[in-house]
């Protein structure tokens, strides 16, 4: 039995068979691409061009002044339609570059092949922050941010997310088998800038195809941690836990117990940018559930619709229920086929009105499963009454702002009690207060 993993967290049916099995395909970019101006967490962009533009492949569309931020880039060539206001999976809408395909695929200049031993650590993180690369397990903070270590701090140990906990989701898993060298080499890149002593590989018991492969390729002082399928074992503070068996205190973030955590996904882009000279403009986004005819990972331009990923899919079995972009434990639902794949978008999930039925919210009957579950020891219920009833004074001492969002606690309520959306109303409310 595996002793790796943290306390708390739920096992989750996988549902990942219908995706794992297949070789990742390439989607042609569409006629029309959606490129959001903001992919990132931090200062947004602003536009650098304007209707009527001419744009080629790996040109910047958008960029900030502010040191949190991450460019954003045309993934194909072609013409600027207009600047606008647009459907965006994470805000509702938000301010993007609409460009008509010329189908001529014209680069911005010749990619540069550079020799990552050759490239000092400012080089690489510079390097990092114009390609536009930002966290690609669904958070989306800009890399260079993480790499850019604070003066005083010290990254002992370097730890690679390839757990893909969440069920459906399988691009990470295909990733590592189909793409497993390019992967070590962007975790080769990320450990020197880092100056890591320790750089452990992070995959779940369920990956074992992913586990071999890698161990075929990676070197001492790389090396591979197999851990407990279980969720939210990808959360930066469960693996930490898990493998070091070190706490990060409340507020305070991994690099202050000496770690540092990057997903593989990310390590894929590092190498894409700093050995070939690609900035961010696509990525492996995960295509399932019941109603898809062909479901599977694909290969998707940043700016790409959903609906002409579908079509390139076949079309759907059967009308999904719903829509969630990301999984189906923190993902954002959907209400149209406009919106378009983003750098965060691991995946997107199509699913009957079975498997999306929402259950009627009954009262607490106070048999702490939620407790038991939470992978950072909150007492969910409790936070719930406080922002029910309005009893804001009380909540601080609570530590909602703690909660990953994970969502174990409403996962496991029999009541149904829909907890994570209580917690997240009230870490608003605490930071409107600040």
């Amino acid at each position: 039995m595996l002793s790796n993993t943290f306390r708390g967290g739920v096992c989750l049916a996988e549902e990942k068979e219908l995706t794992v099995g297949k070789k990742t395909k390439e989607i042609p970019a569409p006629k029309e691409l959606i490129v959001p101006l903001c992919q990132h967490i931090g200062s947004p962009n602003e536009s650098i061009v304007k209707e009527g533009d001419a744009v080629r492949v790996g040109q910047v569309l958008g960029d900030a002044k502010a040191f949190v931020s991450a460019p954003v880039h045309s993934p194909i060539s072609g013409t600027v339609k207009s600047v606008q206001n647009f459907f965006h999976p994470v805000f509702g809408k938000s301010p993007a570059v609409l460009i008509e395909n010329d189908e001529k695929h014209e680069p911005l200049s010749t990619s540069v092949k550079n020799d990552p031993a050759r490239l000092s650590k400012e080089e690489i993180i510079t390097i990092v922050r114009n390609a536009g690369i930002v966290g690609m397990g669904g958070a989306a903070f800009p890399t260079h941010v993480k790499l850019k270590v604070p003066e005083g701090k010290i990254i002992d140990t370097l730890i690679i997310n390839g757990a893909e906990c969440e069920p459906y989701l399988t691009g990470d898993h295909r990733l590592m088998i189909e793409k497993t060298k390019e992967v070590i080499d962007g975790v080769n890149i990320v450990s020197r800038v880092l100056g890591a002593k320790k750089v452990i590989i992070a995959v779940e018991s369920n990956k074992l195809s992913a586990v071999f492969a890698m161990k075929k390729v990676i070197k001492p002082p790389l090396k591979i941690e197999v851990l407990k399928t279980k969720y939210p074992q990808g959360g930066e503070k469960q693996l930490i836990k898990a493998i070091l068996k070190k706490e990060v205190p409340p507020g305070k973030l991994p690099l202050d117990v000496g770690v540092l955590v990057q997903n593989v996904g990310t390590c894929f882009a590092i190498q894409n940018a700093v050995c070939d000279g690609k900035p961010l403009t696509e990525r492996c986004v995960t295509f399932t559930g019941s109603c898809l005819k062909e479901p599977g990972n694909y290969i998707v331009k940043v700016g790409t619709r959903l609906r002409d990923v579908i079509d390139y899919c076949g079309g759907f079995l059967t009308p999904p229920a719903k829509i969630i972009s990301g999984g189906p434990m923190m993902g954002v639902s959907q209400y149209t086929l406009d919106v378009p794949v983003v750098k965060g978008t691991t995946g997107v999930l199509f699913l009957s009105e079975k498997e999306a039925a929402i259950c009627e919210e009954m009262p607490c009957i106070k048999c702490a499963k939620c407790v038991d579950s939470c992978p950072l020891r909150l007492l969910p219920t409790d936070i719930m009454r406080m922002v029910k009833y309005s009893k804001w004074e009380y909540l601080k001492e609570l530590h909602p702002s703690d909660c990953v969002e994970c969502g174990a606690c409403s996962y496991v309520c029999p009541s149904k009690i829909p907890l994570t959306q209580y917690i997240k109303l009230g870490k608003i409310k605490e930071l409107n207060k600040r």
